[in-house]
C-alpha cells in the first residue's frame, strides 16, 4: 500500500514544493479571491441555496497555504510555517470582513444547516480525508489536485463564512462554532498532508523550498519598488529636460 507514496521522482517532488510555495504567494489577487469566494459563500447562506454555496467553492484558493503549512512543519523549515501562518492569518481576516459586510447589506443571516455548525469529530474526519487527497495529488503530476482543493474549500469556506455572519449577526454561539469548526478542519488538513509529505520523503527537498521562498521574496521585493516608483512618478510628475529651440 505504502509503494504509491515512494514512486515518485525526485523532480516531481521539487515541481510540487516549488508550485505550493509560488501558488501561496500572498499577493492581492490571491485575497481578491478569497473575499470573492466568501462572500458567494454568505450569499448563499443567506438566501438558504445550496447550489450559490458549492459554487463558493470552486473559487476558493485556500489549498495553497494550508499545504505548504504542512509542508513547513514536514520539513522542519520555520520562514515557510511563518510565512503560511501570515497568508492564512489574513485570509481570516479578508473572509470574516467579507462575509460580515455581505449579511449587514443584503440580510439578517440564516440557521440554514444549524446542525453543520455543531463542532463534530465528523468534521475532523472530513478534513482529513480531503487533505490526504489533496496532498497526494499535488504531487501527483498525472492528477488534478484542484478536484481536493474544491474537498479542501468545502471543509474552510462554509464555517468561516458562517463565522463573519455570526458577526453580523450578534450571535456568539454562530461565530465560535464556525470558527472551532474552520480551526479544526485546519488542523485536521495540515496533519493529514503532514503524514503524506513524510511517506513521500519530503525532507530531502528542504533546499529546493528554501530557495523557491528566497525567489518568492525577491519576486515581491522587485515588486513593492516598482509600485513604489510608480506611485512616485504619478504623484511628482515624470521630469523632463527642456527642450533648445
Amino acid at each position: 500500500m505504502f509503494s504509491v507514496f515512494n514512486n515518485l521522482t525526485e523532480d516531481d517532488k521539487a515541481l510540487a514544493i516549488t508550485k505550493m510555495i509560488e501558488q501561496s504567494r500572498p499577493s492581492k489577487d490571491f485575497f481578491l479571491m478569497i473575499a470573492l469566494s466568501v462572500l458567494m459563500a454568505a450569499f448563499g447562506l443567506i438566501m438558504n441555496n445550496i447550489p450559490v454555496l458549492i459554487g463558493s467553492m470552486l473559487v476558493a484558493p485556500l489549498l495553497s497555504p494550508v499545504l505548504s503549512l504542512a509542508l513547513g512543519f514536514t520539513i522542519s523549515d520555520t520562514t515557510l510555517v511563518q510565512r503560511s501562518l501570515i497568508t492564512i492569518g489574513k485570509s481570516i481576516i479578508v473572509a470574516v470582513i467579507a462575509a460580515a459586510t455581505a449579511t449587514l447589506l443584503f440580510g439578517n443571516g440564516t440557521d440554514m444547516s444549524s446542525s453543520y455548525m455543531e463542532p463534530s469529530l465528523l468534521h475532523i474526519a472530513v478534513a482529513i480525508v480531503a487533505g490526504l487527497a489533496a496532498s497526494f495529488a499535488i504531487v501527483k503530476k498525472e492528477l488534478n489536485e484542484m478536484l481536493p482543493g474544491v474537498a479542501i474549500a468545502v471543509a474552510l469556506i462554509p464555517p468561516i463564512a458562517m463565522t463573519g455572519v455570526g458577526l453580523a449577526k450578534g450571535s456568539w454561539i454562530v461565530m465560535t462554532n464556525g470558527f472551532i469548526i474552520f480551526l479544526l478542519n485546519v488542523i485536521g488538513i495540515v496533519f493529514a498532508a503532514m503524514v503524506t509529505f513524510s511517506l513521500m520523503n519530503f525532507y530531502v527537498r528542504r533546499g529546493v523550498a528554501m530557495r523557491a521562498i528566497e525567489k518568492e521574496k525577491k519576486e515581491m521585493a522587485e515588486e513593492e519598488e516598482r509600485k513604489a516608483a510608480e506611485t512616485i512618478v504619478i504623484k511628482g510628475g515624470e521630469s523632463t529636460p527642456p527642450t533648445e529651440k
